[in-house]
């Protein structure tokens, strides 16, 4: 088979509207891939459209994984079968309000300019692209798979318009075996279309936007008329919902109104709808909207309020567009979609609990004169704990300061919560109680999410943990312990020991299920954490909502006994972990 562009979409030589849906199998439990695939081509599309996560595939420098959640390879081939061509996005940075973007974290150890021509961080996409290209060029549609093109770079005219740069990522895919056509895709104005594409050279230019067809299209014509270009209209993310943030309302969108301007889209040209199935950020993968000194963390779900829910089932945006559609393109093929039943399982019991300044002893720890940040200690995501003690100099309560860390710290005197502080709280004095002449002190510190777009991804603020120290009085303190917590091998850990009140803590809850289903984890009670099951991160939660509730998939639970580890850092737990068969939300 062929798939070529110049004055339209052409599929064997014959005119092809793309009719795309957004799908992240990295978002979606693998068991579920088929489920959501399906349901994509019974609303009547033909192809399916991802992105690839470089942090995820290489969550160390050199150190590749495909398996699991992670194996792309996989969900192309179940596409392939349901007959749904594909779009891949495999470029260094994604933004997907996906942690750092998809840079990996080990970047800022690596001393490089990223997004950019730097030779340093060519190299590093190069050696990535080596192990990642060759799985997907074997898939493409003139070597008898699915994939119809590629992405250059993600919302480039948005950041940078380094030309140098996306002729280097063009050349790297080239050199990789990527020989389909290439695209970018920006936001429908000049200034980013100039910027972000690589019209000059020949590269399809797609555009970003949710509204308005009609006029963000007319925009892109202009950029082609500009150039010459007699090219296809395509909107390569069409915002058919948002993501959401803690504290913030849930944002909805009116299936009726979305349907209008989809359909407003599809007269003038092809649409990749973003979401179709926006699904989970499961483990620490939430990312982070960059704002002014205070960056504001998203939630655990990525429901987007998009075309199936955040388990994969079709909502009224489904069949109101379904509806549409087999109004206005009679010969597209449609079915009924796949529907799960999710239940409120039986309530799960506390078998133990532990704090954490109790299993100290457990945990690797580094030791150091200045305290170290996350990335000098080769750790990603999840928490620093950081330890000394200080020699009391009067009998006041000293003036203390973490002078700069990120994202959220809490502090203890002698095992006593003294204060928690965010980013913007950071640097302030804190009245610190000196009961004894030498007393202990313990920072725990939390990476809530790195930024995953805009200038602040080369700030020094995407570092986490502490930064430059802390001080009591004028002057630095020395002599730490520092115990990494990426919390990535729960299990491990043994929560048989002592616990006290009002410290971060883990909870180890066990319940019995013989029929398995999807379910949702009611976490209100608790303050703030990340929940484990079966020794698998599903996500965070915070009492701020609006969401109270962690989609848990039925492919992490398993017949009879199931464990779920709770780390908890504000000292709210309950003696039972209850259920529900749908997600709860509080708008605010």
């Amino acid at each position: 088979m062929r798939f070529t562009i110049s004055d339209d979409f052409y599929l064997n030589d014959q005119p092809f509207k793309i009719l795309s849906g957004a799908i992240h199998y990295f978002r979606v439990h693998p068991d579920d891939w088929y489920h959501s695939l399906y349901n994509l081509k019974a609303l009547g599309f033909n192809t399916v459209e991802t992105y690839v996560p470089w942090n995820m595939h290489e969550p160390s420098k050199g150190q590749f994984t495909s398996e699991g959640i992670l194996d792309v390879e996989r969900f192309l081939d179940i596409a392939a079968e349901l007959g749904l061509y594909a779009i891949v996005r495999p470029s260094p940075f994604i933004c997907a309000e996906w942690e750092f973007g998809g840079l990996p974290a080990w970047l800022l150890e690596e001393d490089v300019r990223v997004r950019s021509r730097d030779e340093k961080f060519l190299k590093l996409v190069d050696d990535y692209y080596a192990w990642l290209l060759p799985k997907l060029a074997k898939r493409q549609l003139d070597q008898g798979g699915n994939i119809l093109m590629f992405q250059i770079e993600n919302e480039y005219g948005s950041y940078g318009e380094d030309k140098v740069y996306l002729r280097e990522m063009k050349q790297l895919m080239t050199k990789h075996g990527i020989t389909a056509p290439l695209f970018t895709s920006d936001g429908n104005w000049r200034a980013t279309l100039r910027a972000g594409s690589l019209i000059e050279d020949d590269v399809l230019v797609t555009a970003n936007f949710g509204s308005r067809a009609r006029e963000r299209f007319k925009d892109v014509q202009d950029f082609f008329d500009e150039h010459g270009k007699k090219w296809p209209l395509m909107c390569m993310e069409f915002w058919d919902g948002w993501f959401n943030r803690w504290g913030e309302e849930v944002i909805r969108r009116d299936p009726e109104e979305l349907a209008d301007s989809v359909m407003e889209a599809l007269e003038l040209g092809s649409v990749n709808l973003y979401m179709f199935h926006g699904g989970t950020n499961f483990g620490f993968m939430n990312g982070c909207s960059a704002r002014g000194q205070k960056d504001l963390p998203q939630v655990t779900s990525y429901d987007y309020d998009a075309i199936l829910d955040e388990a994969g089932n079709p909502t009224r945006k489904f069949y109101e567009l379904q509806k549409r559609l087999k109004a206005t393109y009679p010969s597209l093929t449609f079915a009924e979609p796949l529907v799960k039943t999710a239940k409120a399982h039986p309530s799960a019991s506390l078998v133990h609990k532990a704090s954490l300044f109790s299993i100290l002893e457990q945990l690797p720890s580094v030791q150091s004169f200045y305290p170290k940040n996350m990335e000098a200690l080769g750790q990603n995501v999840g928490y620093i704990l950081y330890e000394t003690n200080i020699e009391r100099d009067k009998l006041e309560d000293e003036r203390f300061r973490v002078i700069d860390a990120r994202d959220r710290i809490q502090v203890y005197a002698n095992n006593q919560h003294v204060t928690t502080q965010y980013q913007d709280e950071i640097g302030e004095d804190i009245p610190l109680p000196q009961e004894k002449s030498e007393n202990n002190i313990k920072i725990l510190v939390e990476n809530m999410g790195r930024v995953n777009y805009g200038h602040k991804l080369t700030a020094p603020t995407q570092r986490k943990g502490i930064g430059r120290g802390a001080m009591v009085d004028l002057h630095y303190i020395g002599n730490w312990t520092q115990y990494p917590l990426p919390l990535d091998n729960v299990d491990q850990l043994d929560l048989t020991g002592s616990w006290s009140e009002g410290v971060p803590s883990f909870y180890h809850y066990q319940v019995e299920l013989d029929d398995l289903a999807d379910t949702y984890l009611d976490m209100t009670g608790f303050g703030k954490g990340v929940v484990f099951i079966n020794n698998v991160n599903i996500g965070r939660f915070w009492e701020k909502g609006p969401i109270y509730s962690l989609y848990l998939p039925k492919g992490y639970l398993k017949q009879g006994r199931n464990d779920i580890v709770v780390f908890e850092t504000e000292g709210r737990y309950r003696e039972h972990m209850t259920f529900s068969d749908r997600p709860i939300i509080k708008n605010l």
